[in-house]
């Protein structure tokens, strides 16, 4: 039986829904409907968009956004961020481990295959020691719920982690348009977001720096699905936000074009991803990085958030073995729960797979946004079986996972509320001053009935989460 947010299991409504509740019953279903146009109206004008790669850019598209809030206990909140920093902190190590002594190797609690036959591992990164020992600086954790107390993390984001832009406008929306609400319900602030990267990426800078670190946001430009998102953090944070043809590495430094000349960065937030990042090290052909930066990086001269190899523990596959990672770097059982996962890459997980697969989630091991993957109880028969010859001829790239009954959260439907599927990411911020994860994140809802899709690239939208004061 799938669990609601709102109404539990047996219609009985759960305490941190209370008094919204009461709000919701007393208000007027055609102010709400009002107030619906009226939010996708303020995104409209707000530039508040998404685009596919591969799209026109004429059909960029609005994120839809549900009114509804997804509300969350304070007591729960305090559960799932112990589990998020327990997490966050094995990763960190984690990446420093396979860059350096590789002891979980050696320990054998890792196969070796997963680092040497890996396409993110990157050999630029072995040795480097980045400013502050900090490889992952932002990190979206995406969770999962199927219970009152049962949290699965779905996935790790380690190198890129997008969509905070959309959490701080999303709560922007709602103050503007429902202040009444929040004098109601004690709701912990995430608008101070923009302040604690800056301060972040800044703790994070050379120990060389002199006076306060410049930072500065990196985008692939106008043309990237996230740009928005790129250029919102930059005026938020009062950073400059910059192109690769904006820097150049300058008497041994990455400096960035300015009015007064050529100013040196101390802290590149970059979205570019780390093949593009430097031709001289990586694609030769990229037109998006800075020729030489590796090489400034490696000497200590700039810090590049997230670190470049990150991805690595974005891996479907490592992703497995998280169980044993957190356990092995902490010396703790975790705190948080992996969905169980069969590797295809092993011939009695495949095996398993491929008995089962009209039962299972198959996704890819490196990929990301809802693409190139397979829902067995959704899938046609042609599905499957096209399915079943991509795991046969390249297994390794596949992992797979029984289908959760994910919680549903009510979303404001012409018939009133009604219930869609969710997923969680919560931000987290990891300097040398400690790791601080904002209250809430950003909610993903499958606005299609009965879908388990949440990603925006496949229909989803958004909402504003809330975690309660304790």
């Amino acid at each position: 039986m799938t669990f609601d947010e709102m109404w539990g299991h047996a219609d009985r409504l759960r305490d941190p829904y209370r008094d919204f509740h009461d709000w919701f019953a007393e208000e007027d279903p055609a102010r709400l409907r009002a107030k619906q146009r009226e939010a996708e109206e303020l995104f409209r004008l707000t530039g508040i968009t998404f685009n596919v790669y591969g799209r026109a850019e004429a059909e960029e598209r609005l994120i839809p956004f549900d009114i509804i809030p997804r509300i969350i206990s304070g007591n729960e909140w305090s559960k799932l961020s112990r589990g998020i920093e327990q997490r966050v902190r094995a990763i960190n190590a984690f990446l420093h481990d396979i860059y350096h002594n590789r002891e979980i190797v050696k320990a054998g609690r890792l196969p070796e295959a997963m680092i040497a036959g890996n396409e993110a591992y990157l050999p630029q990164m072995i040795g480097v020691q980045p400013p502050g020992g900090v490889y992952t600086h932002i990190v979206g954790i995406d969770l999962v719920r199927t219970g009152p107390g049962e949290f699965f993390v779905l996935e790790d984001n380690a190198r890129t982690p997008s969509g905070v832009s959309y959490m701080l406008e999303n709560r922007e929306t709602m103050l503007q348009m429902f202040p009444e609400l929040f004098s109601r319900n004690r709701v912990r602030p995430v608008q101070n977001y923009p302040l604690d990267l800056r301060r972040s990426l800044a703790a994070c800078a050379p120990s060389g720096t002199s006076g306060k670190p410049v930072v500065a946001v990196m985008t692939p430009g106008i043309y990237n699905s996230a740009y928005y998102e790129h250029a919102f953090l930059a005026d938020q944070m009062g950073v400059e936000l910059v192109e690769g043809h904006d820097l150049r590495v300058v008497d041994g430094r990455v400096a960035m074009r300015t009015t007064r000349g050529f100013t040196p960065v101390d802290v590149l937030y970059r979205r570019v991803d780390d093949e593009f990042l430097d031709p001289l090290n990586f694609n030769p052909d990229s037109a998006l990085g800075i020729p030489g930066i590796m090489d400034v990086y490696r000497a200590g001269g700039i810090t590049i958030a997230n670190a470049p190899g990150t991805g690595i523990s974005d891996d479907k596959a490592i992703y497995s073995y998280m169980p044993e990672i957190v356990e092995f770097y902490t010396g703790e059982r975790p705190l948080l729960q992996n969905v169980p996962t069969w590797r295809c890459s092993e011939p009695d997980d495949l095996a398993y797979v491929q008995d089962n697969l009209a039962d299972l989630v198959v996704k890819e091991v490196h990929g990301s946004g809802g693409y190139g993957m397979l829902i067995g109880p959704t899938a046609s028969k042609k599905d499957l079986a096209a399915f079943r010859r991509k795991l046969k001829a390249r297994p390794g790239n596949y992992i797979a996972q029984p289908t959760l009954s994910l919680s549903t959260v009510p979303i404001f439907a012409r018939s009133g509320l009604a219930p869609r599927h969710v997923d969680l990411r919560p931000y987290v911020l990891v300097s040398p001053e400690g790791v601080k994860i904002t209250p809430g994140g950003l909610t993903r809802v499958a606005l299609k009935k009965g879908s388990l899709v949440v990603n925006s690239s496949q229909g989803g939208g958004t909402k504003d989460t809330w975690v309660l004061e304790e």
